[in-house]
């Protein structure tokens, strides 16, 4: 006679999670909710017999990774894999913005999304999904920081900049930081019972709360200390990014503010307007690839962002009162030193 082997009464079958992954994800939003998911257990009395999660982290572009604060992760594999997913979360992060990982994003989304049961952005993960066109006339939250952004940028999607997360039919959002595990501790509630999800925040030392609430919104001026602080680090991403086309609109949608206020806050910060300089940190990057001997004037124009060379050549002499290849030649001199200069001189005689 078959026997059958009869799982215990409290066996539950792991749901599948995948993480999305890539270089410059924000550590919390990948951790976050990955915590959650795997504090999860069928049996919340204390007798564990199994995750309640089966939960990947799935790379966009490769399988290691290195989040914004230097973590370096390794992910189960990338999307190109071929595997069924049940949940699928989206975090934000810096490297969100990069062609590529975007792009990828994207196309992925659209394509597969008829074979995922639910799809979760946290904070500015709502960008790929919004512009993959599935969120068309839901309602969603996201951070205070660039919900206004959001909903220029998507004006088919509802954006509400009051509640901490939301479910609108397969689709959960959410603001940055604990949002996020809150979130997660309510989809948790909605699959296994509110006795599990109180288990992981009794676990976590976090409020166990409804979609959509509001009871424990953070008021956003609370943390928004000056609009200045909005500018805090442009600088240093427009020095990662002076190859790009970087016009003041480009800056004000960065920094999440209209054209018109973003001059003013710019020049009132920096004394300075955004074009000049965006053009100051363009000469001054030029002025380190010249010294390089194999640089050239046209390729160095091209890698610092000026449309041509002869823009390139205006800009350099109004900043630097030479000309980039006068400049080139003194200092690639100034690069050979008096003993050099006399071994030179004595192979030539040589020759």
């Amino acid at each position: 006679m078959e026997r059958f082997s009869v799982p215990p009464a409290n066996h539950v079958s792991p749901k599948d999670v995948a993480i999305l992954g890539f270089d410059g994800v924000r550590s919390l939003d990948l951790t976050g909710p990955l915590e959650a998911l795997m504090a999860a257990r069928p049996d919340a009395s204390g007798e564990r017999t199994g995750p309640c999660y089966a939960v990947r982290i799935v790379g966009i572009i490769r399988k290691s990774l290195t989040t914004e604060s230097g973590l370096v992760l390794t992910t189960h594999k990338t999307i190109r894999g071929e595997f069924g997913i049940e949940t699928v979360i989206i975090p934000g992060g810096q490297g969100l913005y990069k062609g590529e990982v975007y792009r990828r994003m994207v196309t992925w989304l659209t394509t597969h999304s008829r074979q995922i049961k639910r799809i979760v952005a946290v904070s500015d993960g709502i960008y790929p999904l919004a512009q993959s066109g599935l969120i068309d006339g839901r309602r969603i939250a996201t951070h205070w920081k660039i919900a206004k952004h959001v909903a220029q940028k998507f004006p088919s999607v509802r954006v509400d900049q009051t509640a901490s997360f939301i479910k609108d039919g397969p689709f959960y959002t959410s603001g940055g930081g604990t949002h996020s595990i809150e979130m997660i501790l309510a989809l948790i509630e909605e699959d296994f019972g509110r006795r599990v999800a109180l288990s992981v925040a009794r676990e976590l030392v976090m409020r166990l709360r409804p979609f959509g609430d509001r009871d424990n919104f953070a008021d956003q001026f609370q943390f928004d200390s000056g609009p200045e602080d909005r500018l805090a680090d442009l600088p240093a991403w427009i020095g990662a990014h002076l190859n790009e086309n970087l016009t003041v609109e480009t800056l004000a949608e960065r920094a999440c503010l209209c054209p018109r206020h973003f001059r003013r806050l710019f020049r009132k910060s920096f004394n300075i307007s955004p074009a000049a300089f965006v053009e100051r940190l363009r000469i001054d990057e030029a002025r380190r690839r010249l010294v390089v001997p194999t640089a050239t004037v046209d390729n160095v124009a091209a890698a610092v962002g000026f449309k041509n060379t002869r823009s390139f050549r205006r800009a350099f002499e109004r900043c630097r009162g030479i000309s980039p290849t006068s400049y080139r030649r003194r200092a690639q001199g100034h690069l050979v030193t008096p003993t050099i200069r006399t071994a030179m001189r004595s192979a030539l005689a040589i020759a």
